[in-house]
């Protein structure tokens, strides 16, 4: 009687802290009560690191019927109780070729190969 033993290869995590190198700040607006209508007051609500990928080209062509004109997926240690992202937030990126534009995010989820961290999906609606 032979035993077959099988050998799992260990796969390392996709995404690791020394991965989190670019300043996220999420925030949401807030209506001023200022005499001036339609002004409107950042609040930050949550900065950390976090690793920027823009989407699959796959995915591009669903974004463009979705309405969103460029996407992006943030990955950042999931804050538990601290602050819980929400589609009525926004999400500011400090790097090039993201500063002064404004992410709406539009769903979050647990990574699934690591639940120390989460994902954020987030759009520029056209």
């Amino acid at each position: 009687m032979m035993i077959q033993v099988q050998l799992f290869k260990y796969k390392p995590p996709r995404v690791n802290t020394g991965d989190l190198r670019v300043p996220v700040k999420f925030y949401e607006y807030k209506p001023n009560d200022g005499p001036e209508p339609g002004e409107q007051i950042e609040k930050v609500l949550f900065e950390c690191l976090a690793k920027v990928e823009n989407v699959w080209m796959k995915d591009l062509e669903q974004a463009k019927t979705n309405g969103t004109v460029e996407d992006i997926t943030i990955t950042i240690r999931d804050p538990l109780d601290d602050y819980i992202p929400s589609n009525k937030h926004y999400v500011s990126v400090d790097a090039r070729g993201y500063r002064d534009k404004d992410f709406n995010i539009k769903n979050n989820f647990p990574d699934p190969q690591n639940s120390s961290f989460i994902k954020v999906i987030a759009g520029i609606t056209s």
